[in-house]
């Protein structure tokens, strides 16, 4: 594996000739991991199915779990459409107001595309990320890039260069490492339906963002799937986002949320045993201060409490990686309400990384 180190993210210019080998490998069907201001994504000719492929293969991923593809520029964005698509008001006003950043868009799939990225379906899903090394590569590549989280599938994704490698150094050709993501958690997935709007999965553009751009109705419909279909978006069908530990969340009233940890911790409930449980804490800073928790400060992360679900977005995957390292069996987290703003990616994370433990508590 090639690796190049990025310090300098204002000259395009240099980008552009810091990233060519990769892009040139990416041209020739060579598999790239590059950073982007959601995780680090894994990369290939969206329009090469043989490199695609290769995505699956060293991702380990399932072959029905659909890619997101990855654009630089417009020209690139019609590459992607079928021949005389005229984009819909509505889909103008998406890309004019969140593009570039965080928010895809599912699109009807022009015959260029890979039929790998988009297994089964019509749609495939577009979007333009906000990272000047992640567009300077796919500019310089000259093609759009089909692109998952750089992780073995099922793992917590990749928010640093280092933790690609630990997943995928044997699997790729070239590692960007511009130092770590912004946001930390995956993108959102629209799909722009006749009468709403629905999220498949919540991420940096929140449903109220949506809704203030769009004159239609904007639904979460991220746990509402048929598990026999084939899924339209990544983060859909499988298990996503787990490290090795058991991840348990709680959210509601503080009060019940450390009385629920204490009860945990003393043996009480999920079959934990206080004699065998090494557990860990992610909470905000103030939570954590006000209660004696008896943790070693190896396995505590006291996130700021202002902004909590923000701050919680952005360090949650790296974390969720770090206690693994030490050998946490357990990882409780401090959750938050899921109804509004980032909290709902959050906790749509969470969800999955615990296999369904996550309880409110009054």
């Amino acid at each position: 594996m090639n690796r190049c180190a990025i310090d300098d993210l204002r000259d395009v210019a240099q980008l552009r000739r810091r990233v060519a080998a990769a892009a040139a490998s990416l041209r020739a069907g060579g598999l790239v991991a590059f950073p982007t201001e959601t995780v680090y994504g894994l990369g290939a000719n969206a329009f090469d199915d043989t490199a695609v492929r290769r995505i699956f293969a060293a991702k380990q991923r399932p072959v029905d779990n659909p890619l997101i593809v990855h654009i630089a520029n417009r020209d690139q964005l019609e590459a992607c459409l079928p021949v005389g698509y005229h984009l819909s008001p509505d889909e103008r006003k998406l890309m004019q107001t969140f593009w570039p950043g965080p928010l895809t868009l599912l699109l009807p799939a022009g015959p260029q595309i890979a039929p790998a990225v988009r297994p089964g379906q019509e749609l495939v899903g577009v979007r333009m990320p906000n990272h000047p090394v992640a567009r300077a590569l796919i500019a310089e590549a000259g093609v759009p890039v089909a692109a998952p989280s750089a992780n073995i599938s099922g793992r917590p994704s990749p928010t640093v260069a280092d933790a690609v490698a630990a997943d995928l150094e044997d699997a790729i050709d070239w590692l960007i490492d511009a130092g770590p993501s912004a946001i930390g958690v995956e993108s959102t997935v629209l799909l722009l339906e006749p009468d709403c709007a629905r999220i498949l999965r919540p991420g940096g553009i929140t449903q109220e963002m949506i809704a203030k751009t769009i004159q239609r109705p904007v639904l979460f419909a991220a746990d509402v799937f048929d598990l026999d279909a084939a899924p339209l978006s990544p983060g859909m069908k499988y298990r996503h986002y787990a490290p090795n530990a058991r991840v348990h969340v709680w959210w509601g009233e503080e009060a019940a949320i450390a009385s629920a940890m204490r009860a945990f911790l003393e043996g009480e409930g999920d079959g934990a045993d206080a004699a065998t449980t090494i557990p860990a804490l992610i909470a905000p800073q103030d939570f954590v201060s006000r209660f004696e928790w008896h943790l070693p400060p190896v396995r505590m992360a006291a996130l700021p409490a202002d902004d909590y679900a923000t701050n919680l977005a952005h360090a949650l995957y790296d974390l969720l990686r770090r206690f693994d390292q030490v050998g946490a069996t357990d990882i409780l987290v401090y959750g938050v309400d899921p109804a509004h703003g980032i909290s709902t990616a959050v906790m749509n994370r969470l969800q999955k990384a615990a296999s369904g433990r996550v309880r409110r508590v009054e």
